[in-house]
């Protein structure tokens, strides 16, 4: 969506980026809060997915 933010949060890893990322269907949070159909993302919790 935007290019990646620094993350400046007292937790945050040195040089950890933000990212927005847009889900293909609408999620819920652990709190059954939503849906939402996208999320600003700390880098250390996104993985790549596999070429098929």
């Amino acid at each position: 969506m935007s290019a990646p933010e620094p993350n400046v949060h007292a937790q945050a890893f040195e040089g950890e980026l933000l990212y927005w990322v847009t889900f293909d269907a609408p999620q819920y949070d652990s709190g059954g809060d939503g849906p939402y159909r996208k999320a600003r993302i700390w880098g250390r919790y996104l993985r790549a997915d596999p070429e098929p």
